[in-house]
């Protein structure tokens, strides 16, 4: 096959992925003039309609889905193995792309993964930040980061922080108005910060628990986002209680910005875990970043 028609073939394949052409042109580095003069000299070979093109959005037709189903794995293994043949230089070098939440960016992988790239400057990290929880495969991640709970049972996964436990607390200033709550239960007379989930839209339920009791507490109150970062900073202005992993208000309450409260209602659970396919040949690269971020 000719080289234009890989390139034809691969421009339809960041297409088909991305599901527009100017996310596709900026992942390839091309104008999106050239990706749809490619894209339609495919079709023009084919003799066959790959993409649906509307005002707002790209997307495979039964043909163009059965063609990305096909191919677009083999280009992911051309570049494992690019990647791979990097063990034979000198440096390992390459792209490692991973999606997390901002927490364990801020908290974990920084920390470890920042003394890596100084080590090799000719590795390259790319973090996604999203509360959703993405499918690696197909938006081709090499890895994402969750809490040890919530890991799909066909995927590798290693523990890369030690265990958490959430908090809840808020401002002096906000306690001074109202009373301390004694059991999780009194949150439903208090002004709380609430979390929303980007995934399913639904407000995060409390969860407490205390000797095997198990206790889920629905929340109310004026404020709500969906960032953590955001939540701290609308309990330090005493907007209410807020609930969160205990490193998100730990410098806070220790300097007595936050009061902590439930404690006793707040055992540890299993922290941070890093998962990837088990299937998937890694790169040394992501060798070097499972390693770095191994316990």
């Amino acid at each position: 096959m000719a080289r234009r028609n890989l390139n034809d073939l691969l421009a339809f394949v960041t297409v088909g992925r991305e599901g527009s052409f100017t996310r596709a042109g900026a992942v390839m580095g091309v104008s999106q003039s050239a990706l749809s003069q490619a894209i339609k000299a495919l079709e023009e070979r084919l003799e066959i309609r790959l993409l649906t093109r509307t005002t707002r959005s790209v997307s495979p037709t039964p043909a163009g889905e059965r063609l990305l189903l096909a191919i677009g794995n083999r280009f992911d293994e051309i570049e494992t193995e690019l990647d791979a043949l990097t063990e034979l230089r000198d440096k390992p070098a390459g792209t490692v792309r991973l999606t997390c939440g901002d927490h364990v960016l801020r908290t974990v992988l920084l920390p470890k993964l920042g003394p890596l790239m100084q080590r090799y400057p000719d590795i390259r990290i790319e973090f996604d930040v999203s509360y959703a929880f993405r499918d690696i495969v197909a938006d081709r991640f090499d890895a994402g980061v969750r809490l040890g709970e919530s890991i799909d049972k066909d995927m590798i996964a290693l523990p890369i922080s030690s265990k958490l436990r959430m908090a809840a607390a808020a401002s002096p200033a906000y306690f001074e108005q109202q009373s301390i709550p004694k059991v999780p239960g009194d949150l439903t007379r208090h002004n709380c910060i609430n979390m929303r989930f980007p995934t399913s839209g639904g407000l995060y339920v409390w969860e407490f628990e205390r000797r095997d009791r198990q206790v889920n507490v629905r929340v109310d109150g004026q404020a709500t986002f969906n960032t953590s970062p955001h939540i701290v900073l609308a309990a330090l202005d005493g907007l209410g209680v807020a609930f969160l992993p205990e490193d998100e208000f730990a410098p806070h309450i220790e300097e007595g910005r936050l009061v902590r409260v439930l404690q006793d209602w707040c055992p540890p659970f299993p922290g941070y875990h890093l998962y990837y396919p088990s299937r998937r040949q890694h790169s040394p690269a992501f060798s070097l970043v499972v390693d770095a971020l191994r316990l």
